[in-house]
């Protein structure tokens, strides 16, 4: 399903607090995961028309991201869970070699497909 005129296309990154803020990761290290996981969310979906439209040449500089916080891993694992029960796609990074979950990224899709299945995570800060 294509977004409807006017409809804005989103993508969610939900991030690992406790990988900052308990074991001590460096910021930078744990963006880098978000970016991972928001770069295979597009390239497994690239030939999707959503991920064409948010990828095409007139939306690149008004893509729409929000990153979004969990507490830890288990809570990372019950927001996956929301989404695959909602059918909506996404990717669960996995910092190897370690085999660590560490973020997720949605498909970018239109905003209204996500009702409130993410509306209690808070903005990462």
């Amino acid at each position: 399903m294509l977004a409807n005129q006017g409809e804005t296309i989103i993508q969610y990154v939900v991030m690992r607090r406790d990988l900052v803020k308990t074991l001590g990761w460096p910021v930078g290290a744990l963006i880098s995961q978000g970016v991972h996981a928001s770069i295979a969310a597009v390239v497994k979906h690239i030939a999707d028309p959503q991920v064409v439209e948010y990828t095409s040449d007139g939306q690149l500089e008004r893509m729409h991201t929000i990153t979004l916080e969990v507490r830890d891993e288990p809570h990372l694992h019950e927001v996956a869970g929301r989404l695959t029960g909602a059918g909506l796609q996404f990717h669960l990074w996995m910092e190897q070699p370690e085999n660590i979950p560490t973020c997720l990224a949605t498909k970018p899709s239109p905003r209204n497909m996500f009702g409130n299945i993410l509306k209690d995570l808070k903005l990462f800060k």
